[in-house]
Parts: C-alpha cells; sequence; structure tokens
C-alpha cells in the first residue's frame, strides 16, 4: 500500500514509530483483506495484524493494561478459540494442499476437525501413536467447536 497524499511519510533516523508504521503498512497491504482466505490464511493474517498492532502501542507507548497474562498460543490455535494450549507443539496439522500449522494435542484436534482433508503429521519428539490418537479425537470433535455457545 503506497502512502496517499494524507498519509505523511515518517522521516528518517527509523525510531520505533517509524519501524511500527511501516510494518503496519506491508501488513495491512498483505492481508488487509481476507476475502477467500483458508482457515490457515485467516489465522496467519490475524498474527500479523494483531502483532503490527501491538507493535505500533509499544511504540506509542500506549499497551493496554491487563490483569491476565497473555500466554502465547501455539499457531494451530484459532484466533476465536478461547482455549489455552494443554502442552508443547507436537504436531503439524496439513491441509490438503500441505499448507500447515504446527500445534498442540488440544488445538490439533480442533483445526483437525475443522478442516476437509487435514492430516496431522507427529513431530520427532511426539510420544508414538499421536497422529492416530489425534485423528480418532478429531473424528468425534464438532467442527469449529469454539461457536457451539453462540
Amino acid at each position: 500500500m503506497k502512502p496517499s497524499a494524507s498519509t505523511p511519510e515518517i522521516a528518517a533516523p527509523c525510531s520505533e514509530l517509524a519501524t511500527a508504521v511501516r510494518v503496519a503498512r506491508t501488513l495491512l497491504a498483505d492481508y488487509g483483506d481476507a476475502t477467500g482466505y483458508d482457515l490457515f490464511q485467516y489465522a496467519q493474517a490475524h498474527g500479523g495484524l494483531s502483532e503490527a498492532l501491538r507493535i505500533l502501542l509499544q511504540a506509542l507507548d500506549a499497551e493496554p493494561v491487563s490483569t491476565i497474562v497473555d500466554t502465547p498460543r501455539c499457531p494451530a490455535a484459532h484466533p476465536e478459540d478461547p482455549t489455552p494450549c494443554n502442552g508443547p507443539v507436537v504436531v503439524t496439522v496439513l491441509d490438503s494442499s500441505n499448507a500447515g500449522a504446527d500445534g498442540c494435542e488440544h488445538h490439533a484436534v480442533r483445526l483437525l476437525a475443522s478442516l476437509t482433508g487435514g492430516r496431522p503429521v507427529p513431530k520427532p519428539d511426539a510420544p508414538a501413536g499421536l497422529a492416530v490418537r489425534l485423528f480418532r479425537a478429531a473424528h468425534s470433535t464438532r467442527p469449529f467447536p469454539w461457536r457451539e455457545g453462540l
């Protein structure tokens, strides 16, 4: 996205704010229109845009004050899914076009249940039989289970 006449360029030297604005502009250009995205692209876009906002707020010294400590979640966790990870990243969930997201067991099951043609690929240090266990659990899990209360 090129700056318009109403969007002034950030002057050198490169400050934290200038970096944050540059990152935000780049991510907005890349992910601003999520029309037609699949689940992986949506999660990637959400993560990129939220990180850009975090950097901007940090540069402006305006980070939100929270009493809840935000624990990073695995990449397989859908942005709308409020549940925490239940352990380390042990599997990569691949979709039908071989795009993948690493995940804990809990989010891998939920992602597999929400995909058509998805499959789990265990990490080298994963417990034996993990892929079969996740695949079976996903079979008995409703797609997009975080939406059940809506």
